[in-house]
């Protein structure tokens, strides 16, 4: 069965710096409004990258998961962990078996979502997706082929979720994929389909658990950190900071 990773999603007050923050640094101005995301009483932007995608939401209204999260975590974060799947019916019996709670799933014409409960996995809320053609994407909007930009980035190829027991996290990560945990250095690995990976780390800030950084394969890091630097997003160790998530570029 394959499971890759297909988008991230980012939480932040102020969607439209968001926006401008990313069009800056990846070079790729188009994003879409997803309708769908009022029902959860948000609003967001989502960006080609690549193949891939990278979401920002942002709250409309009182009493959202994400304004929560935005509260807890004390500003703009990591939120959600998008995956696809080509087997959903078997990636659902998975879930199930797991003991992991759907708190909400939607089946349309040749495109579906799987949402699980943040609880029963940690780190951020994660999505089992499944799209027919394989290459389609519902949430990037009709056009979004038409926008994909290369020239700094190409994919999003990780993601890093840190928390107090990092190896039990990855251990039920593992149990709800079906990819398996291993120890990596000084941190688990999740290898996924087409090369992707997930780490889990212990808590190396005192904003809690959550997702804390996700991995991009740059074609000009030069030009992000240049781009990084003129708004403000460049630490000084070099690694670059979009709305509070930590930019691992890679390449």
């Amino acid at each position: 069965m394959e499971i890759r990773l297909r988008q991230i999603a980012l939480v932040a007050h102020d969607l439209a710096a968001a926006q401008g923050d990313i069009a800056a640094l990846f070079a790729v101005p188009y994003a879409y409004d997803d309708p769908g995301v009022g029902k959860y009483g948000l609003k967001n932007a989502v960006v080609p990258i690549g193949m891939t995608f990278l979401e920002v939401v942002s709250p409309k209204e009182a009493g959202t998961t994400a304004g929560r999260l935005l509260e807890k975590r004390g500003g703009d974060g990591g939120y959600m962990v998008i995956f696809q799947t080509d087997d959903l019916a078997a990636a659902r019996a998975r879930v199930r078996e797991a003991g992991a709670r759907i708190v909400d799933q939607w089946d349309g014409n040749g495109a579906a979502f799987t949402h699980l409960h943040p609880r029963d996995l940690g780190g951020a809320i994660v999505s089992i997706d499944a799209m027919t053609p394989r290459d389609r994407w519902e949430w990037g909007g009709p056009e979004w082929q038409k926008h994909i930009a290369r020239d700094r980035v190409t994919a999003i190829v990780g993601a890093e979720l840190q928390g107090e027991a990092p190896d039990k996290m990855a251990a039920r990560w593992a149990e709800v994929l079906g990819f398996p945990a291993a120890r990596s250095g000084d941190h688990w690995r999740i290898g996924l389909s087409e090369g992707g990976e997930l780490r889990f780390v212990g808590l190396k800030d005192d904003r809690g658990e959550g997702l804390r950084a996700f991995d991009v394969a740059a074609s000009d890091p030069a030009a992000i950190r240049k781009a990084a630097a003129a708004r403000g997003l460049l630490n000084d160790d070099g690694t670059v900071t979009l709305s509070g998530t930590a930019v691992v570029l890679k390449g």
